[in-house]
C-alpha cells in the first residue's frame, strides 16, 4: 500500500470512527456515569466485535451478508430492538444508577455488562459490515491483499479507540457538569432518547442493492 493511499485512508477513517453513532453515545454515556477508566475499558467490548467483523469482511464473507435478505433483516431488527431496549432503560434509570460510587462498588460484575452492551451494540449493526466491504476495498493493494487489509483493519481499531477515548473523556466532563440528581436524570433522558432514535433509524435501513 503507497503512503498516498494510506494518507487519503487515515482521514476518512477518523472520520468514519468519529461519527455520532450508539456507540459511542454508549462511551459518552458510560464516561459520564462510571468516568474515562471505565468507558475505555468497557469499550473493549466493541473493539472485538470490530475485529470480527473486519475479518469476516476481509475473508469476502461480508458481501455473502449483505446479499442475505432474511440474514440481513434478523440482525438489522434485533440491533434495533436491543437499541430501543437500552434506551427505554436508561430514561427509566433515574439518578441513582448514575452515581460513580455506586457504579464503583458494583466493580466488575458492572463492567462486565457495559463490555456486553458494548459488543452486542456494534454486533447488531449490520451497517458496520457495510463499511468494512465497501469501504476498505478501495484503499486495498491487490498485489498484497492480506496484508493491506490487516493494514487497514488494525489502523481502523486503533482509531476507534482514540474516538472512545475522546467521547469518553467528553461525556466525564459532561457528567462533572451534571451533579446532582437533577443533572443526571437529564442527562439520562437525552442520552436514552439518542438511542431510541438510532434504533428507529436502523429499522429503516434497507439492504444494499446487489
Amino acid at each position: 500500500m503507497s503512503l498516498q493511499t494510506f494518507s487519503l485512508f487515515l482521514p476518512a477513517c477518523f472520520a468514519i470512527n468519529m461519527a455520532f453513532g450508539p456507540n459511542n453515545v454508549l462511551s459518552l454515556s458510560n464516561g459520564a456515569r462510571n468516568g474515562v477508566r471505565a468507558s475505555v475499558l468497557a469499550s473493549s467490548g466493541r473493539i472485538v466485535a470490530f475485529a470480527i467483523m473486519i475479518a469476516i469482511a476481509g475473508l469476502g464473507l461480508g458481501a455473502l451478508l449483505l446479499a442475505s435478505q432474511t440474514l440481513f433483516t434478523v440482525i438489522k431488527f434485533a440491533g434495533a430492538a436491543y437499541l430501543v431496549w437500552i434506551g427505554v432503560k436508561l430514561i427509566r434509570s433515574g439518578p441513582s444508577l448514575v452515581v460513580r460510587e455506586e457504579g464503583a462498588a458494583r466493580g466488575p460484575v458492572s463492567l462486565a455488562r457495559l463490555t456486553k452492551q458494548e459488543f452486542w451494540v456494534a454486533a447488531g449493526n449490520p451497517k458496520a459490515i457495510l463499511v468494512f466491504t465497501a469501504f476498505f476495498p478501495q484503499f486495498v493493494d491487490r498485489s498484497a491483499y492480506a496484508t493491506s487489509f490487516a493494514i487497514l483493519g488494525a489502523t481502523f481499531l486503533l482509531l476507534e479507540l482514540v474516538a472512545i477515548v475522546i467521547y469518553a473523556a467528553l461525556g466525564a466532563r459532561l457528567g462533572s457538569l451534571s451533579r446532582g440528581a437533577r443533572g443526571f436524570a437529564w442527562f439520562n433522558r437525552v442520552s436514552g432518547a439518542l438511542m431510541i432514535g438510532f434504533g428507529v433509524m436502523l429499522a429503516f435501513v434497507r439492504r444494499p442493492a446487489t
